[in-house]
């Protein structure tokens, strides 16, 4: 049974009612997922999840794009704080869920999202639920990846290093910005980023736990603020050299992706004849009228 299934039968969430049942992936994220967690009782969930097929093919709901009301689209279901004191022989456990449409998930796996990313390369006891659909993303996971995942992972490092300092800190950001005078948790994720993407760029792949005893010692507070910065400004030259000698492609494949995805979807749905037009008959079809357009044209 998937976490989102059994905390909606707990009575703790109240997600769409398509949801709970139609869950293909989950994974913990995080901390945990990253080997630096000292304690596992907060669990961070993502996952996708397969909507009706009229959500995903609205024509067959009879929606003309553009056109009158427009059904909203689902793109993902979120809750944060959910306590279940039933887990751990009732010491209790913190989940914070994220479960999206498998387009969307798709969708920003394609960009090299790195939180989706990270997610499709967690280890295999982070994974909690998965179909045979949940497999077959994920077994083809690397077909995702891309020189791309250079700007994106960069982006989200600077981020992080920006928020090693953030003026105000909130709750336990306070505490640790006391103890070591900048806010250890963004550091580890900022050095994490730059480590992740290294692996891309040379192997095509990620281990998301290689470089686990380095993070947990910047976690320990046994990096000074300035060796992180060093840190950041000397891997970035020498990513963005990486970045050229990479042998991955410069963008996704995206008719590789896309088949994937409708694949995943009739593997859900059965046959979706009646949902999308097959490229290469369409062509054929078109042959054929023009063909006999010409034969039409000859004889008058």
């Amino acid at each position: 049974m998937s976490t989102t299934k059994r905390l909606k039968e707990a009575g703790l969430i109240n997600p769409p009612s398509f949801i709970p049942h139609n869950i293909h992936y989950e994974t913990i994220m995080g901390s945990v997922a990253y080997g630096v967690s000292s304690d596992t009782s907060d669990m961070d969930v993502y996952g996708f999840c397969i909507p009706p097929k009229d959500m995903i093919f609205p024509h067959l709901a009879g929606e003309i794009l553009g056109f009158g009301s427009q059904i909203k689209r689902f793109e993902q279901y979120q809750e944060h704080h959910i306590l279940d004191k039933s887990a751990l022989a009732g010491s209790g456990r913190s989940y914070d869920l994220t479960v999206y449409s498998i387009v969307k998930y798709f969708q920003l796996c394609m960009e090299n999202n790195p939180n989706m990313i990270d997610s499709l390369f967690t280890p295999a006891n982070c994974v909690l639920h998965i179909t045979k659909v949940g497999n077959m993303v994920r077994d083809s996971r690397r077909i995702f990846l891309h020189k791309g995942s250079w700007h994106k992972f960069k982006g989200y490092a600077y981020s992080q290093l920006h928020k090693m300092n953030t003026k105000n800190p909130t709750g336990n950001r306070v505490e640790i910005r006391e103890t070591y005078g900048y806010d250890v948790k963004f550091a580890y994720h900022v050095v994490r980023l730059l480590n992740e993407v290294e692996q891309i760029l040379i192997e095509g792949d990620i281990d998301l736990q290689r470089n686990r005893e380095q993070l947990k010692s910047i976690r320990r507070g046994e990096w000074k603020e300035e060796e992180i910065r060093e840190y950041f400004a000397s891997k970035e030259r020498d990513l963005e050299k990486l970045y050229v000698e990479s042998k991955l492609p410069y963008s996704p494949d995206e008719a590789q992706i896309k088949k994937l995805l409708l694949e995943c979807l009739e593997e859900h749905y059965g046959n979706l004849e009646d949902c999308v037009v097959n490229p290469d008959a369409a062509v054929s079809a078109l042959r054929d009228i023009k063909a006999i357009l010409e034969k039409v044209n000859n004889l008058l």
